[in-house]
């Protein structure tokens, strides 16, 4: 509930800023500008339920109005944007002395800007709900180094950030059981942040996971998310009756074809005591010949992997920054944004993941389903 009233408190700020940009820097009056009042004021409390869904909020009644709200806070920030950038011209226009400020047709410029930065904001959320509602499946060839040549062609289904719960429910996860079934993987991998919320209020959206099959098993860790409701070890013992197998700074060995690898997983980076990640742990008495797959949350856990031998990394996290311009930021924190790509000698991918955080709304990083298929990079001792 603290957070919750911080971020109201914060909320509250921010929709008063936009209420003054939206009525009295446009001098609206009357019954339009109670209307712009009114609507700022339900959307606060919307989004306000949307935060606490899953979490303090049931989601059975909370995830509807939730769901607008969280929609209403993927359009507050374009909102934002776009009057910012309206009062930086006005500014401007004012120094430079054109128009007067007494001048008319300064307030119809200053109105016109106003409405087409709302619409604006308006329409990039609504794409972003539709960019969102259906992960695509992104094919990925990656070649590697010392993989063993009983496992060229090997696929594997990597499945992050579903982020359950306050916006979405049981159907979303059923979807994307869907989509991963029917491409037949052999092995799926689950990269943590499946939920938002506590097992007691969102447990239940995760029961399609069950239907996951793949017949070098199914796999998972613990993202960052897991852990906000403080119910992170128990979401691991849910996943481990759902037919998932948790890795929790683990390693199990992969069987195809005569040959094997390894599979280890850790725990994400934030992960609270006694969920620390423990990679030295995970691949303590590993015949380092052998090669060695990792799934961790964070790209930036790459970069102890790379000190420690591992040949190819699997990530999520990032989202690809989920909405346009957010992912020119994920840089200044992780290695790695999306795709392939290379830390030290790791080869790692970066999953956009399959859900959203937050808003349900996806603006130039579309959500994804990964099917990686292994190959041996031609001129190695594979």
């Amino acid at each position: 509930m603290v957070r919750i009233a911080i971020f109201g408190a914060f909320l509250a700020l921010v929709s008063w800023w936009v209420y003054r940009r939206l009525v009295r820097a446009t001098g609206l009056k009357g019954r339009p500008a109670r209307a712009v009042g009114v609507a700022l004021v339900v959307l606060w409390v919307l989004a306000l339920i949307g935060i606490g869904s899953g979490e303090v909020f049931d989601p059975v009644w909370a995830r509807i109005p939730g769901f607008v709200g969280w929609v209403w806070l993927a359009a507050l920030l374009y909102l934002v944007l776009g009057l910012i950038l309206v009062a930086a011209g006005s500014g401007i226009a004012r120094l430079a002395g054109r128009p007067q400020p007494t001048d008319p047709s300064r307030r119809r410029v200053l109105r016109g800007a106003t409405v087409a930065v709302t619409v604006a904001a308006i329409g990039a959320a609504g794409y972003g709900v539709t960019e969102a509602h259906t992960p695509r499946i992104q094919r990925v060839r990656v070649p590697l180094r010392r993989l063993p040549s009983e496992f060229a062609g090997m696929r594997i289904a990597l499945v992050t950030d579903l982020h359950v719960g306050p916006s979405r429910g049981i159907g979303f996860t059923r979807k994307v059981v869907e989509l991963v079934n029917a491409q037949k993987p052999e092995l799926i991998l689950l990269g943590g942040d499946l939920v938002d919320g506590t097992v007691a209020k969102v447990g239940r959206d995760l029961e399609p996971l069950r239907d996951l099959r793949a017949p070098l098993g199914v796999f998972g860790v613990s993202g960052n998310h897991e852990f906000y409701a403080g119910d992170g070890g128990r979401w691991l013992d849910l996943w481990d009756t759902l037919g998932i197998r948790t890795l929790r700074n683990e390693r199990v060995e992969i069987h195809r074809g005569g040959g094997v690898i390894d599979l280890a997983g850790i725990h994400d980076l934030t992960s609270p005591a006694p969920y620390e990640p423990n990679l030295a742990a995970a691949l303590d008495g590993r015949d380092p010949d052998r090669f060695v797959m990792l799934l961790a949350h964070q790209p930036k856990q790459a970069l102890e992997a790379s000190e420690l031998g591992v040949d190819l990394q699997m990530s999520g996290h990032t989202h690809g920054g989920q909405m346009w311009p957010l992912g020119y930021l994920v840089p200044l924190q992780q290695p790695s944004v999306i795709g392939l790509d290379q830390v030290g000698d790791t080869v790692i991918y970066t999953s956009r993941g399959a859900g959203a955080w937050g808003p349900p709304v996806r603006v130039g990083a579309p959500p994804e389903i990964t099917i990686l298929e292994l190959a041996s990079r031609p001129g190695t001792d594979s």
